[in-house]
């Protein structure tokens, strides 16, 4: 479970790294007192969207990367606005008119089939050799384990009849911005 203390700093780390990135071109350093979840290593994904819900940048990692999920939040919220390439570089303008969400990754965890996933409930890794396709939970338009499945291996560029996939689902603990 969540606290609003800690729905609030990963908010905020995701904002404010974004915001001091586009400032300074440097990376925020994280406070130095925060709740112990923030000194763990875990995977995030950062997504950003627009007033009318359209994606401005996401970008995620499974795994930890950085020391602690403070960094690790605020190098995958630099990485949404800038180094996304389905979309051109945020804008510092722009920052005020966009809602910004943090997914805190739970370990992978290896499935058999689809009657072991809800795509409301968990998030799907598709994986055969070096491809991979990452697919959040509860996305609007997402019912179903065969729709989840599909786009999954689409982004990595496999077939989802294909028998040799590994499959993988996670849980996601959620952080978003409502709209002001």
């Amino acid at each position: 479970m969540s606290s609003n203390k800690e729905s609030q700093l990963a908010l905020y780390l995701a904002r404010e790294g974004l915001k001091h990135y586009l400032r300074y071109e440097k990376y925020l350093e994280p406070p130095e007192e925060m709740p112990p979840l923030f000194y763990t290593k875990r995977g995030t994904f950062v997504s950003l969207k627009e007033k009318d819900d359209n994606l401005r940048g996401c970008i995620g990692t499974l795994e930890a990367t950085q020391n602690n999920l403070a960094q690790e939040i605020i190098q995958n919220a630099v990485s949404a606005g800038v180094r996304d390439p389905r979309f051109p570089p945020v804008k510092l303008t722009e920052l005020d008119d966009i809602k910004v969400s943090v997914d805190i990754i739970s370990p992978l965890e290896k499935v058999s089939g689809l009657d072991q996933l809800d795509p409301s409930k968990y998030g799907l890794v598709v994986e055969k050799g070096y491809r991979r396709g990452v697919l959040l939970p509860d996305l609007e338009g997402i019912n179903t384990p065969k729709e989840q499945l599909a786009i999954s291996a689409q982004k990595a560029g496999l077939s989802p009849s294909d028998s040799n996939l590994t499959l993988y689902r996670f849980e996601v603990t959620r952080f978003h911005e409502t709209a002001s």
